[in-house]
């Protein structure tokens, strides 16, 4: 999968499965740009540092990812310092975990910002430069809870499935200038995230795995990268699960 030349933005690359994704891009050939919130300046110097390991340039933006406005002014400088932009990774994410009757404004109203509204406000700022080069790779991590629910997560499946219907619609309207659009649908990955879960659930995402283990990153970042290769030039609007078989 030969990305040489490309140039890849990576939201909430820092930890985890976006990092995991940025090192993988890197790998692949691509120059690698990742967002990452403020307190985790350290985390995120680590990334680019192993980007630039690879032979390849690294860059890093402090971004909320919800403020509109902000994430129109970051795809701006991505472009104007690395020359271009060929894929976008929506992988930033949070959860604010309660069952429906006790989840508060706050909890539903956060979640929705970064997981949905995040992703529109990059999918936005980079429709454009995209349309205009007439190719473009977009992949927005989702979750297989968006396809099935989760006891305590409503605001969280909620945005999930939501992400899910913008990269179909996303995929029809950008599909005549050449852009790809497909949502990656992890199971439970062995992430930071993940330690904010009660055990329970951990454990039962273990035994509905048919292969009777988690998830790494890492299984997420391969599929990520060939879905912006060449190889996936005839794939989009799928929503493709990466979850040991949990969903089955």
């Amino acid at each position: 999968m030969d990305l040489d030349g490309k140039v890849a933005l990576v939201t909430g690359g820092s930890r985890g499965i976006g990092a995991a994704i940025c090192v993988d891009l890197a790998k692949e050939g691509a120059d690698v740009s990742l967002t990452y919130l403020e307190s985790e300046e350290e985390e995120a110097q680590a990334v680019v540092k192993t980007i630039e390991g690879l032979g390849k340039k690294g860059g890093k933006y402090v971004v909320e990812i919800s403020d509109f406005d902000a994430v129109q002014g970051l795809v701006g400088k991505v472009v104007s310092e690395f020359g271009r932009l060929d894929i976008l990774i929506n992988n930033a994410g949070t959860n604010r975990d309660s069952v429906v009757w006790k989840m508060t404004e706050e909890q539903w109203d956060h979640v929705i910002d970064v997981d949905l509204k995040g992703t529109f406000n990059t999918i936005r700022a980079a429709a454009p430069v995209f349309k205009e080069q007439r190719a473009g790779k977009i992949v927005n991590i989702a979750s297989i809870n968006a396809l099935r629910g989760r006891f305590g997560q409503a605001n969280y499946a909620a945005a999930k499935a939501g992400m899910i219907g913008l990269t179909k619609t996303v995929a029809k309207e950008l599909g005549r200038y050449q852009v790809n659009a497909n949502a990656v649908a992890p199971g439970m990955i062995e992430t930071d995230m993940i330690k904010s879960l009660p055990e329970e659930f951990r454990q039962q995402s273990l035994a509905e795995s048919v292969l009777g283990h988690l998830g790494k990153p890492e299984d997420v970042a391969y599929l990520v990268s060939f879905l912006c290769s060449d190889r996936a030039r005839h794939i989009t609007g799928e929503v493709i699960k990466v979850d040991g078989g949990q969903y089955i």
